[in-house]
């Protein structure tokens, strides 16, 4: 069975060394008004975990076990109802252009815009005086590096699903964020293009000299083993950190040996209410 990592949250600044957590989540619990007033639902309970700088984390549980949730706090949009998110030491208390969010949607996109205006849009969002030829510039290069060289004058209701959500992705590291959120953006496509994307952004991912961290929240094991460099697995609601498992077979082919031990392993974390 795989072992459960225990957290530490020993203050790395007191010691007079830099943290490699860049996000820590404190006894979190999150809460919302239950149907008509009555009482509350609690979506997530007394959770502590850590993020370290420049990993692929992956948040895995099934439907209902508060894991969007969690990720919705983590970039400001939703309060915590106890404890507390810090992100560089500093409490999350609103939305910031250091944590993008990128979702299954594919409207998400502008659609009056084309792929690479879409992209170029969000860096001039990021930098407003930064002039338009480095601008633009900056845009086409991260079309192109998701491979969407030929579409960058393409508008949106032209693009296939999985164009649609490279095109989001571009626009999402064109804007050098701290971190990365993502909550289940392959969750619509087919087969053949999830694991496509999946490829995709470990591509990317690599690809930046500074790696910029992604939490990514999904149900899949397959789609955990293949992008987190370690996956947390929540139990059913309210939401609680089961297990947080180190991850040696990120990026593998599905069909290596340690993967599919791993993904068998999860499995049957999942299966354990």
């Amino acid at each position: 069975m795989v072992a459960v990592l225990q957290t530490m949250h020993a203050d790395a600044r007191s010691a007079g060394t830099v943290s490699t957590d860049l996000v820590e989540i404190d006894h979190v619990s999150i809460a919302f008004p239950g149907s008509r007033g009555r009482g509350t639902v609690v979506a997530v309970e007394d959770v502590s975990v850590s993020i370290r700088r420049g990993e692929k984390f992956v948040i895995l549980g099934p439907s209902g076990c508060g894991k969007s949730t969690l990720l919705t706090a983590i970039g400001g949009f939703i309060p915590v109802s106890g404890g507390e998110i810090r992100v560089d030491g500093a409490a999350v208390r609103s939305p910031s252009m250091n944590r993008v969010l990128v979702f299954q949607d594919f409207g998400q996109l502008l659609p009056w815009r084309t792929v690479v205006s879409n992209v170029e849009w969000a860096v001039g969002k990021r930098w407003p005086k930064m002039p338009a030829p480095e601008r633009r510039a900056r845009a086409l290069h991260y079309v192109e590096l998701v491979g969407l060289g030929p579409q960058a004058d393409q508008y949106p209701n032209t693009l296939s699903g999985g164009q649609k959500q490279r095109c989001a992705i571009a626009r999402a590291f064109a804007v050098q964020p701290e971190m990365l959120l993502m909550d289940e953006p392959f969750g619509a496509l087919d087969a053949i293009n999830r694991e496509r994307m999946q490829f995709e952004l470990n591509r990317v991912w690599a690809a930046e000299s500074e790696r910029v961290t992604i939490a990514f929240v999904t149900h899949d094991v397959n789609e955990a083993v293949h992008l987190g460099h370690r996956v947390m697995v929540m139990s059913r609601g309210p939401g609680r950190l089961r297990a947080l498992v180190e991850n040696p077979s990120v990026g593998s082919p599905p069909h290596d040996g340690a993967a599919l031990k791993l993904v068998e392993e999860l499995r049957e974390l999942l299966k354990d209410k």
